[in-house]
């Protein structure tokens, strides 16, 4: 037997409930996984709330790591006592084992401990294809300036350390003078309190007026209208989240009239859709973080029974880092 906590209705983080089941043989593709840390991220928050729906009942969770117990046939990868990582679909991570499909599963080098490698997964992957694909027409040189919102969390803290590793200057936002210093302390050039200062102002201050190439936002409706006044002509407005709620309807017209601006709605599993793309994606990833150029942002460790609590914790942007669940 095994446990998972799922959600059979969207709701608030009271929705979350332990359920008992038995887990059999891996089939076809599949692995059988013992977690020993578990990624709280918001896509999660998503998940629960319905905004990306789901079949239901299900499990939630898209991050951890631990030790494979079982492979199916045609897995060739990963063998039985492997130490393995990953983030991917289907969720169902918020387990203490798990059956699930093998191709996203990637081998964890020794160097990478669970609790960094569940920290680290989908949002240092995140990070990965915003900085190294999800580029401005132009692209990113050494020196560019661009501009990353919400740079305390788990993901904009791995996007300062790797976007000073490429040489670029990034601009972080936060909400608390200690979250824009957090943000400083990881490689952020600059950083903008965005609750008592005018970060569009500052951002044009910091560039000397030009602007920047491109701006990371997960944060959505709050951020979006004024993130297109920080780009230069023909720079890239990279969506990736909706922590404050969805982005509503804009005429194209208005990018035309801001400077020719470009806008994508990116998300991670477009990339991770083959075996190759997320191996080549997760080999980077570990190096970054093996030689030390990317320092995984372990914050809170909770066990996985306070799972609810951390959903709440991660709704109220009380989190610096990332949050780990140990089942």
């Amino acid at each position: 037997m095994s446990y998972a906590y799922q959600i059979s209705a969207p709701g608030g983080p009271e929705a979350l409930q332990r359920v008992e089941r038995g887990l059999g043989a891996p089939g076809p593709g599949e692995i059988r996984i013992r977690h020993r840390a578990i990624g709280l991220n918001f896509i999660d928050v998503y998940h629960r709330t319905g905004l990306y729906p789901l079949p239901l009942p299900h499990a939630l969770g898209m991050e951890a790591a631990g030790l494979v117990e079982a492979v199916g046939e045609g897995v060739t990868h990963l063998q039985p006592g492997d130490r393995a990582a990953y983030a991917s679909n289907p969720p169902g991570a918020y387990a203490d084992v798990r059956l699930m499909p093998a191709q996203n599963v990637c081998r964890l080098p020794e160097a990478i401990t669970f609790e960094e490698a569940a920290a680290s997964m989908l949002k240092g992957l995140t990070v990965q294809y915003l900085l190294r694909k999800t580029l401005p027409v132009q692209g990113l040189q050494a020196g560019d300036f661009l501009l990353w919102h919400a740079a305390a969390g788990g993901v904009g803290l791995i996007a300062c350390q790797w976007a000073k590793h490429l040489g670029l200057k990034l601009i972080a936002t936060a909400g608390s003078d200690e979250k824009c210093q957090l943000a400083l302390d990881h490689g952020a050039a600059h950083a903008i309190n965005y609750r008592r200062e005018d970060f569009v102002a500052r951002v044009k201050a910091i560039t000397e007026g030009r602007g920047v190439k491109v701006v990371y936002d997960s944060v959505g409706q709050d951020t979006f209208e004024r993130s297109l006044d920080c780009l230069r002509p023909f720079g890239l407005m990279a969506c990736f989240g909706n922590a404050s709620g969805p982005v509503a309807p804009i005429a194209p017209g208005m990018l035309a009239a801001k400077g020719s601006l470009y806008l994508t709605r990116a998300t991670l599993f477009t990339h991770l859709s083959s075996r190759e793309s997320t191996q080549a994606m997760a080999d980077e990833l570990f190096e970054v973080l093996a030689n030390g150029a990317v320092r995984a942002p372990v914050g809170r460790v909770r066990p996985l029974s306070e799972v609810a609590d951390a959903h709440r914790e991660l709704e109220a942007r009380a989190t610096t880092g990332s949050t780990v669940l140990i089942p």
